[in-house]
């Protein structure tokens, strides 16, 4: 264990980004960004407590799929060898491992949740399943409304199933926008939040009837109840299209995947 905790230590590499110049990143007063700081901790305990049951139940809901839909996350990403990405909001680790194999080991991956637990997980992932290139992830405790980056540092950035439980979705998109290099994409996968009275009705319909009652074979009941309000509450394509344009993206383009079931939002610096 000791050996996971340093891994989700800001590295020295990552300190070296937090420490450079402050006029490289922009200034924000505390009043610009107000939000709930009891529901950011809510969503934070939640996602520790499904930590250790998280990968699994994520293979059995999706039959295995949410893997092609995370593959094609990272590739519509456009990050190829060499290039240093972001993975924000990254859990366990799925996005930050295949981000990895794109890079090489001339690249860099920085990864980023607001889990500790989460991280953990990820941390011990890497060393169970280790691959050479794996040694260029650094597991990143940090805040994806506040992120520890100077501006236009990245070549790309994903977020798999992140930006729906963000508190403050304009300020993430900000954030993100502000880390990427200009031309750069940012790649983010989550559930959609469909227009198609059927896709919704069956959406609600498997959360109620499949996702629930197999979360509460592990005790993980009102944590997974969550899930149904968190998508009711997202943004749709279009919406997220909007947001993107407004936080600076030159091109914010909405797709949808699996049916209608998920959806991939395309922002271009």
């Amino acid at each position: 264990m000791g050996t996971v905790t340093a891994a989700i230590s800001v590295s020295a590499a990552a300190a070296a980004v937090v420490s450079r110049p402050a006029d490289r990143r922009r200034h924000r007063g505390p009043a610009a960004f107000r939000c709930s700081a009891s529901a950011a901790s809510e969503r934070q305990a939640l996602f520790s407590r499904i930590a250790p049951v998280y990968d699994h139940l994520n293979d059995v809901l999706s039959l295995g799929q949410h893997r092609t839909w995370k593959r094609i996350c990272v590739s519509w990403s456009r990050a190829k060898m060499g290039d240093r990405v972001l993975d924000l909001c990254c859990g366990s680790g799925d996005l930050a491992f295949l981000l990895s194999q794109k890079v090489g080991l001339d690249g860099e991956v920085m990864a980023v949740d607001f889990s500790r637990q989460q991280l953990q997980t990820a941390a011990e992932r890497q060393e169970q399943r280790w691959k050479l290139c794996y040694k260029n992830i650094k597991w990143i405790e940090g805040d994806a409304l506040d992120l520890p980056f100077t501006d236009c540092y990245f070549d790309a950035v994903t977020v798999g199933y992140g930006l729906r439980n963000v508190v403050d979705k304009s300020r993430a998109m900000q954030e993100i926008f502000r880390v990427l290099k200009p031309g750069s994409r940012a790649s983010i996968l989550d559930f959609n939040k469909s227009s198609s009275l059927f896709t919704a009705s069956l959406q609600s319909w498997a959360i109620d009837n499949v996702v629930v009652p197999l979360a509460s074979g592990y005790g993980l009941t009102e944590e997974y109840k969550y899930l149904k309000s968190s998508i009711s509450q997202y943004l749709t394509g279009e919406e997220l299209e909007k947001l993107g344009r407004e936080a600076g993206f030159t091109v914010a383009k909405h797709y949808e995947l699996g049916g209608g079931l998920m959806g991939n939002l395309i922002a271009t610096r």
